[in-house]
């Protein structure tokens, strides 16, 4: 930090404090490593058995009411969800559907949650957004994780019962630098007075309960002012709240999505989450658990998009044959086919995680479906949009009106392209994996590189990893350290294996890269976004492994399985092989350059011929 500005170190800081810290660490933070750990994802269990009947049913209900009272494009063209389909939602517990029983949500697991977002985004993803943003981001999700039980019963059963909560951390200055909040709340008595400005507040419109995160005073540590921020719970009919601007976006045109103003709102202490100065880890905590249902709409959208290809590659005759049997077709419905069952993987294999252990750490894990899930599901329908043709790019309205079937895979574009952007953008995913793949390494050298220690500790700590070093890079040439378990397919066994090499190779290339750009590889950013996609990847393939061997297990035909996941794991590898190629040749620094000429206006004549 000695060679960063006062903003970058205060950037830092801030987001250093608020990081989580788990001994036990997951399945992928040990394959950066080059630590094979099968354990931590094998196999995939089931969800608990008292919950499954109850599970079912509400899906089952939940789908039905989808398709009887919710006109998904109705919804996109008006940019309203009507007041009984909310209602009807309410009735079945949908706002509540984590809310533990005693405070009247129906307290099911996080895989049956991203079941529902599936359900939900593949119907409709205006009503997937309003309800996830709700309970993944909203009140009942920091309440579950770090509110009192007073909080709890205060406000768990207003949110699980259909009163509507909206997340407000974002500012009109302020994107993923939490350091710069301007939004304050000032202590007066026993209450705070929040004043500030929020920007793409979901649900905020429509919301009767804010968790606003602002500025407390700071904290002094070492001398010097800490910044502080603090977690609350607003009441939206509070003095002092306005709602200032409904935004409207290129999809999801039913988000109720607000700038909303705070002008000396008083808010007790007690409304305070997890404790003052803690809002960013509530935050963060609260943005690593709801992050899953991002990855679960995105499934839902693949999904569709798979049946409509299904149907479409069939029924569609070009130049005698369905356009299915042209190989450049077919090379776009199998990358949607194996992709699904892929994404589906990692969500489940999370999932699952979770709900064997509440504080499990699933950063990297929830990271990597978020991005790569998101990522992959704009590949998909970018490749379902040109399956379709010139009827993937028309609308519904538009097809209804000639008779055709009304597939809304425009609508469904539109709709899915924030995925990538909302609860962390795709380039602040790959960087956060990779500050979390390097904490190890960090938690060895960390001292050593740091020119703010005294030279003794310095020395220490580079005898230190040293001698760590000394024993743990060799091992990372060595052709064993991990495979499949014994019970495992063979077929499934070898890919399983071979992530097992592949993660000593990635272990190895970062290590390298370490070694040669020393503190200086933070700003490689796209260097390290290479790796944490190898990272997903490997991920990925090693998840399409363990839940493959599940479904073999529940009786699946072993043929079809097999062939998804030998399908997708040729798609990975050539993936994986082409991410260390650039890793280790690239025009990363001469493309910097460019941009940076770019932007000084050293390359205006490009844009010659323009309005």
């Amino acid at each position: 930090m000695s060679k960063m500005n006062e903003g970058q170190r205060a950037a830092l800081q801030v987001t250093e404090a608020a990081r989580e810290s788990h001994d036990d660490i997951s399945f992928v933070a040990h394959l950066f490593m080059g630590r094979f750990r099968p354990g931590k994802l094998y196999p995939v269990t089931e969800i608990d058995p008292a919950e499954k009947p109850r599970a079912d049913q509400f899906l089952s209900e939940l789908a039905a009411f989808l398709k009887a009272n919710v006109d998904a494009d109705e919804i996109d063209r008006t940019g309203e969800i009507p007041d009984d389909v909310m209602a009807g939602l309410a009735r079945l517990g949908a706002y509540g559907i984590k809310v533990p029983r005693e405070y009247g949500g129906l307290g099911f697991s996080q895989t049956t949650y991203c079941r529902a977002c599936m359900l939900m985004a593949s119907h409709c993803g205006n009503i997937f957004a309003h309800i996830s943003v709700h309970q993944s981001v909203g009140v009942s999700q920091p309440l579950v994780l770090f509110g009192t039980p007073e909080q709890k019963q205060r406000f768990l059963p207003r949110v699980a019962g259909g009163e509507l909560s909206a997340f407000a951390l974002t500012e009109p200055g302020v994107g993923s630098d939490p350091a710069r909040l301007t939004t304050e709340a000032v202590p007066d008595g026993d209450d705070y007075l929040i004043t500030g400005e929020k920007l793409w507040s979901s649900n905020a419109t429509r919301a009767g309960l804010f968790i606003v995160v602002a500025r407390t005073p700071p904290k002094i540590v070492d001398g010097k002012p800490r910044t502080q921020l603090t977690a609350f719970v607003v009441e939206a009919k509070s003095p002092g709240v306005e709602i200032r601007h409904r935004c409207q976006f290129m999809g999801l045109h039913a988000l109720y999505n607000g700038v909303v103003g705070f002008t000396n709102v008083r808010v007790p202490k007690a409304n305070i989450v997890g404790g003052e100065g803690r809002g960013l880890k509530v935050a963060l905590s609260t943005l690593n658990a709801g992050r899953l249902s991002i990855p679960a709409s995105s499934l839902g959208s693949v999904k569709r998009s798979l049946a409509i290809a299904r149907e479409w590659g069939a029924e569609r005759i070009q130049w005698g044959v369905p356009i299915g049997q042209h190989a450049a077709v077919a090379d776009k419905i199998r990358r949607i086919a194996a992709h699904a069952f892929a994404m589906e993987a990692m969500l489940i294999v999370t999932s699952r995680i979770v709900d064997r252990d509440k504080k499990a750490d699933i950063r990297l894990e929830a990271s990597m479906c978020k991005m790569w899930g998101t990522e992959k599901a704009w590949m998909c329908l970018d490749d379902i949009m040109q399956v379709r043709g010139g009827r993937g790019y028309e609308n519904v309205a538009s097809l209804k009106a000639r008779g055709e079937k009304p597939h809304p895979v425009e609508r469904m574009m539109r709709d899915s392209r924030v995925a990538m952007i909302f609860e962390g953008s795709s380039e602040i995913m790959r960087l956060f994996i990779m500050r979390e793949a390097l904490d190890p390494h960090l938690k060895v050298a960390g001292i050593a590189l740091n020119s703010e220690r005294p030279w003794g500790e310095r020395l220490r700590s580079a005898w230190a990893a040293a001698k760590f070093y000394a024993l743990w890079y060799p091992a990372q040439w060595l052709p064993f350290g991990g495979g499949a378990p014994a019970d495992m397919h063979p077929r499934l066994a070898a890919h399983f294996t071979w992530v097992a090499g592949r993660s000593r190779r990635l272990a190895r290339a970062l290590f390298h890269q370490m070694v040669r750009h020393g503190p200086k590889l933070e700003k490689r950013q796209v260097l390290l976004g290479r790796m944490a996609d190898i990272g997903a990847d490997l991920f990925a393939l090693a998840a399409s492994c363990v839940y493959a061997q599940k479904l073999l297990g529940e009786g699946e035909a072993e043929a079809k399985v097999l062939a998804v996941v030998d399908d997708f794991a040729a798609l990975a590898a050539t993936r994986i092989e082409q991410g260390f190629a650039g890793v280790a040749r690239n025009a990363d620094q001469h493309g910097y350059d460019l941009a940076q000429q770019v932007i000084k206006g050293e390359h205006t004549w490009l844009e010659r011929g323009i309005t």
